[in-house]
């Protein structure tokens, strides 16, 4: 194709997806230090045996409560809410260094993660009293309640209704529907809950949604396990039987749950724990090498080089959520190459290893490390949104779709 004047058409104008790289501050290194200082010592005294996808799988409620004491939750809630009162920055520096380590943090991450920084930006006053001291404590557990069967990645389809009710002359809403994959459930005591508050308009499918803080507790909630082929239970469905949620837990607008999910996402997609779910083998990988218990092999560095690079893009994006711009699309293309990386990881050890297609080996670190790499690595690329749902994403913010 050329323009009437025969010269080929220019090119669209560029778009900056990824926001500039951040330099690392002398505070933030001393920070990291002492994380990393405490972890060591923590792994030596045998408080916990590193592990990878330890964000998902790896429970342990007095060790949250311990980074609770230390300050190392709620790093970014306000000190009048029982948080730090610290930068997106400084939290960042803290979770990577304990992904690095294969810490056990499962019980406090989606609520430190997500819950807590959406809260500070949709929910009442009453909201942030009521739940943020006990996320920065470690002490109080959230879940998500967004996807749904037959729904995947498709948000805008979710078939949960909110319907309009009153108990005890209380005002509230009736919510009955089914989500599932929902992370930690089964240990949780609360989750945010996407559901049609608004008969469907055809023309705006994202209208008519709202968000609602719902009590897992409740008798009209059902969490049904969701077991994995090699026995272990992270996932759940979670079945609301109508169970009531007062005016007072509703988050945010009525309507706005779209724009506040979307919003929510870039939290979820964009942290360490999107590169770093397989660093601990790696590291391992690389010890055995220059041990001489695996082959010297160009393939690591080539994988090392992309966890720098990805560290650099996901720190450029906490840099932006801590200045309240919009990361969204960036969060996307951070998830989308962090977890195609981590997989690359697991399947390049096993190649080393020989071990191609087994899922079973020795007792030493490396194997322990790599076959549960090897089967946790099916998720990676699905959890928090497919590849393809964010690739289109990433096309949309540069303009090719």
């Amino acid at each position: 194709m050329t323009t009437s004047a025969g010269a080929p058409p220019s090119p669209p104008a560029s778009r900056t997806l990824v926001p500039p790289v951040v330099t690392e501050a002398p505070a933030l290194r001393e920070l990291r230090l002492q994380v990393r200082g405490w972890l060591g010592e923590q792994v030596a005294a045998g408080v916990f045996v590193p592990h990878v996808d330890t964000w998902l799988t790896r429970w342990d409620r007095d060790f949250s409560r311990e980074l609770g004491r230390r300050g190392w939750l709620g790093m970014v809630v306000p000190r009048e809410y029982g948080g730090q009162g610290r930068t997106y920055v400084e939290r960042f520096v803290v979770t990577e260094e304990l992904l690095v380590a294969g810490a056990p943090v499962a019980a406090h991450w989606v609520a430190e993660r997500q819950i807590g920084p959406t809260l500070l930006r949709h929910g009442t006053e009453e909201q942030k009293r009521a739940f943020l001291p006990g996320i920065s404590r470690g002490e109080l557990v959230f879940g998500i309640g967004m996807s749904e069967p037959d729904s995947g990645s498709d948000l805008a389809s979710v078939r949960t209704r909110a319907e309009r009710d009153v108990v005890e002359g209380r005002s509230g809403w009736r919510l009955t529907g089914t989500k599932v994959w929902t992370s930690g459930a089964h240990e949780a005591d609360a989750f945010f809950a996407l559901a049609r508050s608004a008969p469907l308009d055809p023309a705006d499918r994202h209208a008519g949604l709202s968000q609602f803080v719902v009590d897992l507790h409740d008798p009209a909630v059902e969490v049904r396990p969701i077991v994995s082929m090699n026995g272990e239970h992270h996932f759940n469905e979670v079945h609301l039987g109508g169970v009531f949620v007062p005016d007072d837990r509703v988050l945010g607008e009525l309507g706005s749950g779209w724009r506040q999910v979307t919003g929510e996402l870039a939290f979820e997609r964009s942290g360490p724990e999107r590169v770093l779910s397989t660093f601990p083998l790696l590291a391992a990988a690389a010890g055995a090498t220059a041990a001489g218990r695996l082959p010297d092999d160009a393939g690591l560095g080539r994988l090392l080089a992309r966890t720098a690079g990805l560290h650099h893009m996901s720190l450029a994006v906490a840099a932006a959520l801590q200045q309240g711009d919009d990361a969204d699309s960036a969060a996307a293309a951070v998830k989308v190459l962090g977890t195609t990386l981590e997989g690359d990881v697991a399947e390049h050890v096993d190649l080393l290893a020989g071990r191609t297609g087994r899922a079973s080996g020795g007792d030493d670190e490396l194997s322990r490390l790599l076959d549960a790499a090897l089967l946790q690595r099916p998720g990676f690329t699905l959890r928090g949104g497919t590849n393809e749902v964010l690739r289109g994403v990433v096309a949309r913010a540069l303009g090719l779709r």
